[in-house]
């Protein structure tokens, strides 16, 4: 009886003991994308792209992941109405033909326990190249409110724009490269 109940103790710690992947939904409430880019090579002018929506697949114990996360360009928000015009317009983000860019990634790299980078392709004006995000936070808890898991982070990375057909100003008026500050949070489903 008790090499009976000592082999269900073992089965049970090692049945919880290995991984599981979760299914985490984009909170679009707060996870956003803000752009900088050097104008004129005086100052850096600034945008968010918000109304991001998708999932996350994340198994933790496996150091792994999965995601796939669409953006609406047409929500482009600089606080200039006519800047933001532009932007949506044919030589920038061409919203009318390509009205979301899309970042797809199945590569999570890790630093001990924590998100260090996350590898993928982004896909813009139709052309798909690839993307590292780089982890400057990364945590998951139990969500305070929601009484559910919530994973999120602070992310960065800097891409040229040219690569992806918006070469318009580049580089003297409106600088190549453009850098990318992500916050994201979702939430366990």
């Amino acid at each position: 009886m008790n090499k009976l109940v000592t082999a269900i103790a073992c089965a049970g710690a090692l049945g919880s003991a290995q991984a599981q992947t979760a299914t985490y939904a984009i909170d679009p409430t707060h996870t956003f994308i803000n752009f900088e880019v050097l104008h004129l090579g005086l100052s850096t002018s600034r945008g968010r792209l918000g109304k991001l929506a998708g999932n996350i697949e994340f198994d933790r114990g496996a150091r792994r992941g999965k995601l796939d996360i669409s953006i609406d360009v047409n929500n482009l928000d600089t606080g200039l109405p006519t800047l933001d015009k532009e932007l949506r317009g044919k030589d920038f983000f061409n919203a009318e033909r390509f009205p979301t860019a899309r970042f797809v990634a199945d590569r999570f790299v890790f630093n001990g326990d924590k998100v260090s980078e996350i590898e993928g392709s982004f896909t813009l004006l139709g052309v798909s190249l690839p993307l590292t995000l780089k982890a400057s936070r990364f945590n998951c808890y139990p969500h305070p409110f929601l009484r559910r898991e919530a994973c999120g982070g602070d992310f960065e990375a800097t891409l040229q724009r040219s690569k992806w057909g918006m070469a318009k100003y580049a580089p003297d008026v409106v600088a190549d490269n453009v850098r990318l500050l992500i916050q994201v949070e979702a939430i366990r489903q």
